[in-house]
């Protein structure tokens, strides 16, 4: 397939767009590189700079590639910054899918896979989450995530048949493919955070230990990037017949003191920690069921916890000078 990847200059696009060139297919880059990174493209992608709000910039993207299908990557995608901008979380994350989702109606495309989140939950009844669980955001970009799953929803609608859409909700990706890796700035994710800590003698925060968990640390469900990326092309390559929403995640949760523990494995070095008050919003367990994504789409994360931890530190070991840059 020729395939458009927007956003695939970012941490989880770019690793996605070099498992697609690596399953043969032909892969085309739309990002801005506002977060993106020009070095983390992999050889062989096109890369086209541009704004997924500039419907004719997509069009051409598409059409110049002969794209009939689109992994939509690009969006905003910090919780703390939603809450200060929810305007501007509206406008890319949700206006912008309209504006892919037009684009591709316009270009013949026939898939689409969308990266959601497991922010589209919010405070969950119960873990683990499936995917019928009710959908509440409890910040803006959970519900710029949902607001863009319904607009391709309706897209999709509005063709008769013509483009099929899966939306892929991750839980909390994490891990390096080797050549690309967490480069955020800043930085708010916990395994780099806790890997940095470690490297350069740091204290790090631990936000809360009162949580109902079973040791007082908020529990979630890491993901290694290159299951993600899996699971990125099965969806794609199972469209139209397993079109629907997945959880994506390992249906194990950690609590931050088991990844504080695994960077210290990984790293063989002290890892100094603080408690600090829980952070407003912060649920105390979210863990994905997985079972709709093994069944339909035949994926089941291959990595643990320590492989992706132990993955991450390897990448910040040999950054390449560079990298990163715009």
């Amino acid at each position: 397939m020729k395939v458009l990847v927007t956003g695939g200059a970012g941490y989880i696009g770019s690793v996605i767009a070099a498992r697609l060139l690596a399953d043969g297919h032909q892969v085309t880059v739309f990002d801005d590189l506002s977060r993106g990174h020009r070095s983390a493209v992999p050889a062989g992608a096109r890369l086209v700079v541009g704004d997924i709000r500039d419907e004719a910039a997509v069009l051409v993207a598409l059409t110049s590639g002969a794209c009939s299908a689109v992994v939509h990557m690009a969006a905003l995608a910090e919780v703390g910054e939603s809450v200060a901008e929810p305007e501007r979380y509206d406008d890319v994350n949700a206006g912008g899918t309209r504006v892919v989702a037009q684009a591709a109606l316009q270009a013949g495309v026939r898939r689409l896979v969308f990266s959601s989140t497991a922010a589209v939950y919010g405070e969950p009844a119960s873990v683990p989450i499936t995917e019928t669980a009710e959908l509440r955001p409890s910040n803006p970009y959970g519900q710029s995530k949902l607001d863009a799953e319904r607009a391709l929803a309706e897209a999709a609608a509005r063709s008769s048949g013509r483009l099929s859409v899966t939306a892929l909700r991750y839980f909390n990706a994490c891990g390096a493919d080797g050549e690309r890796g967490e480069d955020h700035d800043p930085e708010t994710h916990l395994v780099p955070l806790a890997l940095r800590a470690a490297r350069d003698g740091t204290e790090l925060k631990v936000f809360g230990d009162d949580y109902p968990t079973p040791d007082g640390t908020c529990v979630r469900d890491y993901v290694h990037v290159v299951d993600l990326a899996a699971a990125h092309v099965a969806a794609l390559e199972g469209l139209p017949a397993a079109a629907g929403v997945y959880n994506l995640g390992t249906g194990r949760g950690d609590s931050v003191l088991r990844v504080l523990e695994a960077a210290r494995r990984a790293t063989g070095l002290p890892l100094q920690q603080r408690v600090a008050p829980r952070r407003p919003g912060d649920p105390a367990s979210l863990v994905a069921s997985n079972e709709l994504a093994a069944t339909r789409l035949g994926w089941k994360p291959q990595h643990t916890l320590d492989d992706a931890v132990a993955d991450a530190w390897d990448w910040m070991c040999r950054r390449p000078a560079g990298y990163g840059d715009r």
